[in-house]
């Protein structure tokens, strides 16, 4: 698949979820969006860029605490839902529409720059945070949070193909050393972690994808079969005829090299 491609199945995914991901209880998580910004550190003199803001709610959580608050995307709807989060609230907060991949700031524009569900979505996740150490000024912090999969490759390429129903714009979820990995690669000491779980039930998740006609059904039974062998790597219970799963989240951040 072509990088032209792929942006538009993201595109096209991201249209039409924009307000029913932007209004999800597990998204607006307000003791996520907490922690988030606590792995941050950030104090008043900061200015923050959000990669991939999608509706916006990093860049409203983390804008009461910073000078500036900027969120990118490629999405024009996520953004129409960002500018609507913030409007007549926020007065430090800006919005751009730009290619994640090649950001358009000088090197060092800002002193935190974060991206949250983002990772598994991209086909070179290494080259996005190499942008976002780029645009990072020298002592800066870089934020990474993404849910991750099983270490266990056989669990990891189960739940990939899940996540790759549900969503087609799903690139890769990456296991938890991988993710890490990738700091050491972008020039970065080794992140500090911290990990909550994004809980929810099946029937919400299905009903902020968009998955091709029929592949609810299977991704359903995918989760039913996990309940009985783990063959997804993340935990999932059944209560009566409703599903549950908890997908594991790390918090990444480190701070770049002055």
């Amino acid at each position: 698949m072509t990088d032209a491609t792929h942006q538009d199945l993201i595109l096209d995914q991201f249209t039409r979820q924009a307000t029913v991901f932007s209004t999800a209880t597990a998204i607006t998580d307000e003791d996520a969006l907490r922690m988030i910004v606590e792995a941050a550190r950030p104090g008043p003199d900061d200015r923050l860029l959000d990669v991939a803001c999608g509706p916006g709610l990093v860049v409203c959580a983390f804008a009461p605490h910073v000078q500036a608050a900027t969120g990118i995307d490629v999405t024009p709807a996520m953004l129409k839902r960002a500018r609507k989060l913030a409007e007549k609230l926020l007065a430090n907060v800006a919005w751009r529409q730009g290619d994640v991949y090649a950001l358009p700031y000088e090197d060092a524009s800002f002193t935190i720059v974060t991206t949250r569900f983002s990772f598994h979505h991209f086909l070179d996740p290494a080259a996005v945070l190499q942008e976002m150490v780029r645009v990072c000024a020298p002592g800066g912090r870089i934020v990474v949070v993404d849910d991750y999969a099983s270490a266990d490759p056989a669990k990891a390429a189960a739940f990939n193909r899940l996540e790759k129903l549900r969503d087609p714009s799903h690139s890769r979820c990456l296991p938890l050393n991988e993710l890490r990995d990738l700091f050491g690669r972008a020039g970065l000491p080794e992140p500090d972690a911290t990990f909550y779980e994004l809980r929810g039930d099946v029937p919400s998740l299905l009903a902020r994808s968009f998955p091709n006609p029929s592949d609810d059904l299977e991704i359903i039974e995918m989760f039913k079969s996990s309940v009985a062998d783990d063959r997804l790597g993340v935990p999932v219970r059944l209560d009566g005829d409703q599903i549950y799963y908890a997908y594991p989240v790390a918090i990444l951040a480190a701070a770049r090299r002055a």
